[in-house]
Formats: structure tokens, sequence, C-alpha cells
């Protein structure tokens, strides 16, 4: 009964878990460290977003280095790509091996050019491909303080949006009736609204 009951259980999880997909095609564009695309067997242009790794942004130290370690290794090449799953910009999630049978994600992390991704990935292994790498001070682990590229992207967006909450503020140069200096804050010509509309203080 225990047996059946079993095999009864493993028979819903195999009908609701989708198979894994894997697409092969060649490598025809680096956008950077960790994304890329590549062209399939039907000539269709699929983007890829590596699983489990984050590499520097382009403007961040490393950013450009990641990006050409990422096209040494793959650009032009025939790529197998293990998708995990979308993400919202429509990119496939993956684990890429590479033609000699090495895996991408795994060559990022042990060359010091990304880290690991533990948002969206528990991976022991990539988490210790990580520490080896700090313990070596390789690529990104050579800097005296090295910026995660979550914290970049967060603190890029930050400063987006801060210059829209204040208005620089410039001193009036009218005079008021008083002969006090005007308080306000000018638009146009160096005097406020109040004052630009007359022609004497």
């Amino acid at each position: 009964m225990m047996k059946f009951l079993i095999a009864f259980i493993f028979s819903l999880i195999s009908l609701t878990v989708d198979p894994p997909v894997s697409i092969t095609g060649r490598v025809v564009s680096i956008a950077d460290g960790d994304t890329f695309t590549i062209l399939t067997n039907n000539k269709k242009q699929v983007k890829i977003r590596l699983y489990g790794v984050d590499c520097p942004e382009k403007k961040q130290d490393f950013g450009t280095k990641a990006q050409q370690f990422t096209s040494k290794l793959c650009f032009g090449k025939t790529v197998i790509v293990q998708v995990k799953n979308n993400d919202r910009y429509g990119r496939k999630i993956a684990i890429v091996n590479l033609p000699d049978g090495k895996i991408l994600n795994k060559e990022l992390l042990i060359a010091g050019m990304a880290w690991h991704y533990k948002q969206y990935d528990k991976s022991r292994e990539y988490a210790e491909l990580e520490l080896k790498a700090r313990g070596k001070r390789v690529g990104i682990w050579s800097s005296t303080k090295p910026v995660a590229p979550w914290e970049f992207r967060k603190n890029g967006r930050r400063q987006q949006i801060q210059p829209n909450k204040r208005k620089s503020y410039i001193p009036c140069s009218g005079v008021t009736r008083a002969g006090n200096n005007c308080k306000n804050n000018a638009s146009e010509g160096g005097r406020c609204w109040q004052h630009r509309f007359k022609t004497t203080s």
C-alpha cells in the first residue's frame, strides 16, 4: 500500500513539473557578462540571461572585462542552453554549456567575473566557487570594496529619482518696498515672478 502511495505521489509531481528545455544555438551578440543572444537552427534569435550569477554592470569596475571574458568563451560558438525559466523581460534564464564541456556560469565565478546571485539560487557549489575566487582575490575581488551589481542598480534608480524631488534655489535679485532683499526663488532673469513684471521695486 505504501509503495503504491509513493508511486502515485511521484506520478503527480511528474505531471505538474515542466520538463527541462534545452536550446542549441550560435552566440551572435554579447550584451554584458551575463546576457547574450543566440541564433537557433531555426534562425530565431533568443536572449539568454545566465542563471545563478550576476556580473558587474557596464559602468562598474570589471563590467567591460566581464563582457570581454564571456565574449572570449562563447562569441561565435555553438552552445547548449539549459533553460530554467523566463524572466519578466522575456529572457531565458539558463545554464550554458560551452563547446569544451565547461559551464559558462561556473567559469565566470571561478574567474571572479561574477557574484553568486543568492537571491535566486541557493546552490552550494556556486557559493563555494565565489568563496574560492574571493580567497584568491581574482577579478572583482581584487578591488578594495567591490559593489554588488544589484546594489549598483538600486543606487542608480535612487539617483534618477532624487533630482526630481528637489529644485535648486536661486535667490531673487529684486528688492522689497521696505528696501530688503527679496527671499523668493528666482525663475528667469535672476528675479522671481513678482519682480519680473515690475520695472521698479
